[in-house]
């Protein structure tokens, strides 16, 4: 699928439109993994909409496989585009199998009957997802987490060679996060086009081969992941209220003028954790060879050995609880 001076938004009545983007230009490549970050309001729904077809541009080109979007029958957009939605599922009658089969609905017949091929296609689609153990279950019966599952292999069974998600990961628990996102990782890898809109922006940053950020005042950037972190594009495009993306760890944070510095030494791995308790009691990591005036030094060989030496004073902990309880006491004294 590709884009051109696309605009993007709603019409309401006959001869008003309120437009959310315009003027976006991109391409979405196959066999990728896109996750389109923005923040509330930047027109994330609207983008996956118009690109699925549920609701018409309002300018430009857009185009699927060399032919206008709006050229195709329904019928035809659902053999290239499968779509799933963060919506509540109505559907707690129908066991997962029967909802999975719906996906070979533009295959069937009149009579909607399933060939053995179409049942294969569903028991695959449902062995890909990792939800065998469901596949006889009602879908009131199941976890968001699995439900999300459910109508992605929905989408597989559409064969489509595009998947449009809207927040997939929304309202799950970290394992179902995590296993979401490898699942959506494998099927880019086996040759689907995969774009989802999402919030989780570690799991984006780690999987994704391409972002496209979306902003209503900056409008939309799309590039390889790595790239566009290197050139500072993530605070251009989130960053406000002093809040900055931290390139060594992939986090956003907000500069706290307050915290005191401190030097640190310590193995890579740890860094992160050390940061943390730091900046809980008052403080901030320097490295050694930044120059800065700093109040003390902390070396960490691993979290069960540390030594704190502030104030002409040298104290070993043997925990993050003991290394806190010393920052605190130094930071009052």
């Amino acid at each position: 699928m590709d884009a051109r001076k696309l605009t993007i938004g709603y019409r309401q009545g006959h001869h008003r439109e309120k437009c959310v983007q315009r003027d976006l230009d991109f391409v979405l490549e196959a066999g990728s993994l896109v996750c389109l970050l923005g923040p509330n309001g930047a027109g994330k729904s609207t983008l996956l909409r118009t690109l699925s077809g549920m609701q018409p541009a309002l300018g430009g080109e857009l185009r699927m496989q060399g032919r206008p979007l709006s050229s195709y029958s329904e019928r035809e957009r659902s053999r290239l585009i499968g779509l799933v939605l963060t919506d509540k599922i109505f559907a707690g009658g129908l066991r997962v199998r029967e909802l999975v089969a719906l996906g070979r609905h533009p295959y069937v017949g009149f009579f909607g009957r399933l060939s053995q091929e179409d049942e294969r296609i569903v028991e695959e689609s449902i062995r890909q997802t990792g939800i065998e153990a469901k596949a006889d279950s009602y879908i009131a019966e199941l976890s968001d987490g699995e439900r999300q599952k459910v109508m992605i292999a929905k989408a597989l069974a559409q064969q489509c060679p595009l998947i449009l998600l809207d927040e997939p990961t929304a309202y799950l628990d970290v394992t179902s996060r995590i296993e979401i996102m490898q699942l959506l990782h494998r099927l880019a890898r086996q040759g689907k086009s995969i774009l989802l809109s999402t919030h989780d922006i570690e799991q984006a940053l780690l999987l994704s081969d391409r972002l496209w950020l979306l902003s209503r005042s900056l409008g939309m950037l799309c590039g390889v992941t790595e790239d566009l972190v290197a050139r500072g594009e993530m605070s251009r495009f989130f960053g406000r209220n002093g809040i900055e993306f931290d390139i060594r760890d992939g986090a956003f944070r907000q500069e706290d003028v307050t915290l005191r510095p401190m030097v640190v030494e310590c193995p890579a791995e740890w860094m992160r954790w050390v940061q943390n308790a730091l900046m809980r009691s008052g403080f901030k990591a320097v490295v050694p060879e930044s120059g800065l005036p700093a109040e003390g030094l902390l070396r960490v060989v691993s979290p069960t050995d540390m030594e704190l030496n502030c104030a002409g004073k040298r104290v070993v902990v043997g925990s993050f609880a003991e290394l806190i309880d010393q920052l605190k006491k130094y930071a009052h004294a």
